[in-house]
C-alpha cells in the first residue's frame, strides 16, 4: 500500500480495487450494534482544515473513531494559523504531537504534497485548491460499483464546473485507471482548454448535455462554485440551469439503469433540480454514507495495514 493519498494518480487499479473490496467489508461494521474496530487503537489521526467542510470533516472524523483511533480535529480559524502561523510550522507541531496521520483540506493547491515532506506520518489529501479530492472519486466508484456492479467499461458524464472541481480531475484519474470511459460536458468557459488530454487519454468533452446523455451509465453533476469564481463564466443561473441543469425531463432521457450523482452540496433549482435530487435514481445519500466506509478502508490501509 502507498504511504501518502495525495492523487487520484496515486493509485493504480490494483491498488485502487483494494481500497474498494475493503470498504466493502468496513461497510458492514455500519450494521452492527457496535459500530467499531479496534484496527486502529492507539493511532492518532489528525484532521487539519483550512477551509469549511461538513461532509468530509465529519465523514473522516467518523472513520478514525470507528476504526478506534485517537482524533484530533484542528480548525485554522481560532488557531494560531490565524495569528500567521505557517503550513510548515503548523506540521511541525502536528509531528511533535506524534500524528500517525494528517488529512489535509488547504485553500492552495499542492499544499498536501508539501505537507506530506515535513510530516513522518500518512497525509490524505481532502480537497486542496482546484487540484484534487481522491477520497472523494473513491467513494464515487465505490458507489458506481455498488449500484450498477462494474466500473470497467462505464460511460461516465461528468458535468458542471470542472474549471474549478477537484472533484472532477480525481475522478477522471481514477474512473479512467479502472477502465471506465469519461466525458467532461459543460460551457467551454468551464472545461479548461486540453484538460482532459493532461489528465487521461481517451477522456472526451463535450459542450451539449443533451447530446450525452442516452449513451452514459452514470452522470455526475458537479456543484457551480461561486465562491471560486472572480469572473462571469455564464451569462445567469437561469441560463445554465437551462443549458446544463438536470432536471425531470433531461433524467427520462437517460437509459433506464443509469444512476445520478452530485458530490454535494447542491445547488437546487441550478445544477439538479429537487425533482431529480430525490429520485430513485440519485445516488447522493448514499455516497455520503460511502464516504465513511470508504475513509475507513483508506484510513486503515495506509496505517493498519501499511507495515512501516
Amino acid at each position: 500500500m502507498i504511504r501518502h493519498l495525495l492523487s487520484g494518480a496515486d493509485l493504480d487499479a490494483a491498488t485502487a480495487t483494494l481500497v474498494l473490496d475493503t470498504a466493502a467489508e468496513m461497510a458492514t461494521v455500519a450494521g452492527r450494534e457496535v459500530k467499531k474496530l479496534p484496527a486502529l487503537r492507539g493511532r492518532t489521526v489528525v484532521n487539519l482544515f483550512y477551509e469549511d467542510s461538513t461532509r468530509t470533516r465529519i465523514s473522516f472524523e467518523a472513520a478514525a473513531k470507528r476504526l478506534s483511533a485517537d482524533v484530533i480535529n484542528f480548525s485554522a480559524k481560532g488557531s494560531s494559523v490565524a495569528k500567521g502561523e505557517s503550513l510548515k510550522d503548523t506540521a511541525l507541531t502536528l509531528q511533535a504531537m506524534g500524528a500517525d496521520a494528517v488529512v489535509v483540506r488547504h485553500p492552495a493547491s499542492g499544499a498536501p504534497h508539501r505537507l506530506a515532506e515535513w510530516v513522518d506520518g500518512s497525509v490524505v489529501n481532502a480537497g486542496d485548491g482546484t487540484h484534487e479530492h481522491p477520497t472523494q472519486a473513491l467513494l464515487d466508484a465505490y458507489t458506481m460499483r455498488s449500484r450498477l456492479g462494474r466500473l470497467d467499461g462505464l460511460h461516465v458524464a461528468i458535468v458542471g464546473d470542472v474549471l474549478h472541481s477537484r472533484v472532477a480531475r480525481s475522478n477522471v484519474l481514477l474512473l479512467s485507471t479502472l477502465g471506465a470511459k469519461v466525458t467532461l460536458v459543460g460551457p467551454p468557459t468551464l472545461i479548461p482548454v486540453d484538460i482532459a488530454a493532461a489528465l487521461a487519454p481517451g477522456t472526451d468533452v463535450c459542450y451539449d448535455l443533451d447530446a450525452v446523455l442516452p449513451d452514459v451509465d452514470v452522470v455526475m453533476m458537479l456543484r457551480v462554485q461561486r465562491e471560486r469564481m472572480g469572473d462571469s463564466y455564464f451569462p445567469s443561473a437561469r441560463e445554465y440551469a437551462r443549458r446544463y441543469g438536470l432536471d425531470g425531463p433531461r433524467m427520462r432521457r437517460l437509459p433506464e439503469h443509469a444512476i445520478v450523482m452530485h458530490p454535494g452540496p447542491m445547488n437546487r433549482g441550478m445544477e439538479i433540480t429537487p425533482e431529480v435530487a430525490d429520485s430513485p435514481r440519485s445516488t447522493i445519500v448514499e455516497q455520503v454514507a460511502n464516504g465513511v466506509s470508504v475513509r475507513m478502508a483508506v484510513l486503515y490501509l495506509l496505517l493498519g495495514g501499511n507495515n512501516r
